[in-house]
């Protein structure tokens, strides 16, 4: 339904805050676009906005939002930037362009709950893991002890390579998030070895360690509760530019994480897909398909299917919002070993995507080659994230992780997530 309070003659019509929520509740197809800058999206938006600002908008629609009748509805808050946008937006042939009836206040009013931070649905949803599930956590002081003791212990960084690099906890080695599950026989073959998982917050660790619980690894594990925050916070020293990475998985150990790995897949509902069904997805007119390969970057640059994007597997559970900015699109997840996409999807699958994976791709499929594009240079106005380095304050490492804690009973107001733990 569409309704106006607006009496500014405007040439594109407006969706109400109840349209918008029953769309999300109805798992239809719609782009929620925040077209401010980051810095000022982040204070406050809907939890399923996706911030795409307008000095971006010609560059990286298309990419983002593949179909041009998708329905689209465009906020501000109050700035002037949601018309300008749903212009760019038409001249680039989106047929389905609305403007938010009173923008970020008119859905405040309306009682719509707003969220802080970005990336907060996938926040949100660690969040919601953890309490369901008691994801096994221990301090930062912990920690420190079973390493300063020289334990069987092995810690697991789960952020990005660039990330670990920047700052880590002593001894960890880099193993972002959707390679744990497929690389944790080889880093820690004996059983008794107590595995650490952790982040710079709180997110990625809690979906890490949930991942080797879920799969059914033998070794007793845990998160690093509130990752390297907690370190800092502790008054523990991190280290800087270290380089160690997880080693080559030999192929037995592989055959056991896609068995532990499709395990978990059919128990969170994934679909299965080949690949005349990606052909078909793609001739769809009423759908948007978004196709993933969620291995590293550099096996991605070293071949991968034509049409699939690259998003590495546990950068695309913590970002969902960036990589796919349609709630209610099909994502198609490929990787060449029967592991990484499983976990993946078996995230976004309860997260309430509806998520296949791509079955039986050979390395002679993955014909197309290339270096990805370079990254976007930093936008001036670029959310700092807390978490981010550690010259932060420590109040405002603190008021992020109080803040993360709170994500639970905002969900609960909000009411139009649609999550399911395992």
């Amino acid at each position: 339904m569409m309704t106006s309070q607006n009496t500014t003659p405007t040439p594109f019509p407006l969706q109400n805050f109840q349209s918008v929520r029953q769309a999300l509740l109805n798992q239809q197809e719609i782009a929620l676009l925040d077209v401010r800058e980051e810095d000022t999206f982040a204070q406050a938006h809907p939890l399923f906005a996706a911030n795409l600002p307008l000095a971006r908008l010609a560059l990286d629609a298309r990419r983002r939002i593949p179909r041009l009748d998708t329905l689209i509805v465009v906020y501000d808050d109050g700035e002037g930037l949601a018309h300008r946008a749903a212009q760019t937006l038409q001249q680039l042939g989106y047929s389905q362009v609305h403007l938010l009836d009173g923008g970020l206040q008119g859905w405040q009013q309306a009682g719509g709950e707003v969220f802080k931070d970005v990336n907060v649905p996938s926040k949100a949803f660690g969040e919601l893991v953890d309490a369901q599930r008691h994801t096994p956590m221990l301090s930062a002081q912990e920690v420190k002890a079973l390493l300063d003791a020289q334990t069987n212990v092995v810690v697991l960084d789960a952020r990005r390579f660039d990330e670990y690099q920047t700052m880590n906890i002593p001894t960890s080695i880099s193993v972002p998030g959707a390679e744990l599950v497929l690389r944790v026989g080889a880093l820690a073959p004996d059983p008794r070895t107590r595995i650490i998982v952790n982040c710079a917050g709180r997110t990625r660790s809690i979906i890490g360690t949930q991942s080797l619980v879920n799969a059914g690894i033998p070794n007793p594990v845990a998160a690093l509760r509130n990752g390297t925050i907690g370190w800092t916070l502790a008054g523990q020293t991190l280290e800087h530019g270290a380089a160690r990475r997880a080693t080559p998985v030999p192929e037995v150990q592989r055959l056991a994480a896609a068995q532990q790995a499709r395990a978990v897949a059919d128990r969170a509902g994934v679909k299965r897909a080949q690949l005349a069904d990606v052909l078909r997805f793609r001739s769809e007119t009423t759908r948007t398909s978004y196709c993933l390969d969620v291995r590293t970057p550099e096996e991605y640059a070293a071949g991968h299917l034509s049409g699939f994007a690259s998003a590495p597997g546990g950068q695309l559970v913590q970002e969902t919002d960036v990589t796919l900015p349609v709630r209610g699109a099909r994502a198609v997840l490929a990787d060449l070993d029967g592991v990484r996409a499983n976990m993946t999807a078996s995230w976004l699958a309860q997260m309430g995507w509806e998520v296949w994976v791509l079955d039986g791709l050979q390395a002679t499929d993955c014909s197309e080659t290339g270096q990805l594009p370079p990254p976007v240079p930093p936008s001036p106005h670029r959310y700092r994230r807390p978490y981010e380095g550690t010259d932060n304050p420590h109040e405002a490492m603190q008021g992020y992780l109080d803040w993360e804690y709170g994500l639970v009973a905002q969900l609960a107001r909000d009411g139009t997530h649609g999550f399911k733990v395992l």
